[in-house]
């Protein structure tokens, strides 16, 4: 039965992302009929404003899904693991910003710019790929399919926000402490089960989560796998170094990928102009090109810097730049739920 307003459910609605979600939800007028804010039990109880009306925040449980038709989840992979299921159960589409569901089988892991039809084939869940993963996918989307792509070699540049706001007030205090010439103590980054932390204030930490067995962080076997599930395409050949760095919103890459096919540049500046969701700034004549400060509170990906390799006459280095909590996150989720909203009041 088709519906043209939606009982929606935000679980971790109090977190970075989940605040971008309301904001979202709120500025594009998403067809809301019923909405719930859920949290922990820790910020259950506080009001979040949407619309001109004070919602109350409620702990989030099993039972909490009565009744809604999407739930979008930021609350952290152990919570998606326990509840998202419940939320099926009780018939919501599930749209996940965790790592818990992404390399499930039975799973879609969707960039709309890149693979939309696979949001069709959810079984109650659809994942949102890592905020890294979905910036570089996007961009590399019209190449992948005008020429194909053999490999990529990318280096990010992350925002601390990637890493919660409690990385953000660690990076201000350790800036302030040095500034007035305090000694500052690093209690956050990098996160992992270790208790060795480093100061990320005027700083590069070349470690994002924790690291494997096989000398990688799980951030950058994240963007191997994800980026081969999302294009659909094991013989893609990823590598991945991630690294944090002091700024506060919006992650940068350096991107090398290898074509199948011998190209024209102004063909690939062409293909990037007219991509979706994708905004081109190459100028450098003029030192135009993307920057975090720019990408900023912008929901599109930024590209620039395109150079033709100087060793393999199929090989192009790009710059990437994306707002990790929006396109990287809140965006792309919300995307998804607004194709999920057309379909079905199209039926």
């Amino acid at each position: 039965m088709s519906k043209t307003k939606f009982n929606v459910a935000v679980v971790g609605a109090t977190g970075a992302v989940g605040e971008q979600i309301i904001r979202l939800l709120e500025e594009r007028d998403f067809p809301i009929d019923k909405l719930k804010f859920l949290s922990s039990a820790r910020s259950a109880g506080t009001r979040v404003s949407f619309k001109g009306q004070e919602i109350t925040v409620e702990e989030a449980g099993p039972d909490s899904f009565a009744g809604v038709d999407i739930a979008l989840f930021s609350a952290g992979g152990d919570v998606s693991k326990e509840l998202a299921p419940h939320a099926v159960r009780h018939g919501a589409v599930c749209i996940d910003n965790t790592n818990a569901f992404r390399m499930d089988p039975n799973t879609p892991l969707v960039v709309p710019e890149v693979n939309e039809a696979q949001i069709f084939e959810h079984k109650g869940i659809i994942a949102n790929p890592n905020c890294s993963t979905i910036q570089m996918v996007a961009a590399l989307k019209p190449l992948y399919d005008k020429y194909g792509i053999a490999r990529i070699i990318v280096s990010t540049y992350q925002a601390v926000s990637g890493a919660g706001s409690s990385a953000i007030d660690e990076l201000n205090r350790q800036t302030k402490d040095i500034v007035e010439g305090r000694v500052t103590e690093p209690a956050i980054l990098p996160v992992g089960s270790l208790p060795v932390k480093h100061q990320i204030a005027y700083n590069a930490i070349p470690q994002i989560d924790k690291f494997q067995d096989n000398g990688y962080t799980l951030e950058e076997m994240k963007m191997v796998r994800e980026t081969k599930k999302i294009f659909n395409d094991e013989s893609v050949l990823v590598t991945a170094t991630c690294v944090r760095i002091p700024v506060i919103y919006g992650h940068s890459e350096s991107v090398y990928v290898e074509l199948k096919q011998d190209y024209d540049l102004e063909e690939i500046r062409q293909l990037l102009a007219d991509a979706p969701g994708v905004t081109l700034v190459d100028d450098p004549a003029n030192q135009q090109y993307p920057l975090a400060t720019d990408a900023a509170g912008k929901n599109d990906v930024f590209v620039g810097r395109l150079r033709r390799d100087l060793t393999n006459e199929r090989g192009l280095n790009l710059w990437i730049v994306s707002d990790n909590l929006l396109k990287g996150a809140a965006w792309n989720a919300v995307q998804i739920a607004e194709i999920i909203a057309a379909a079905e009041s199209n039926k």
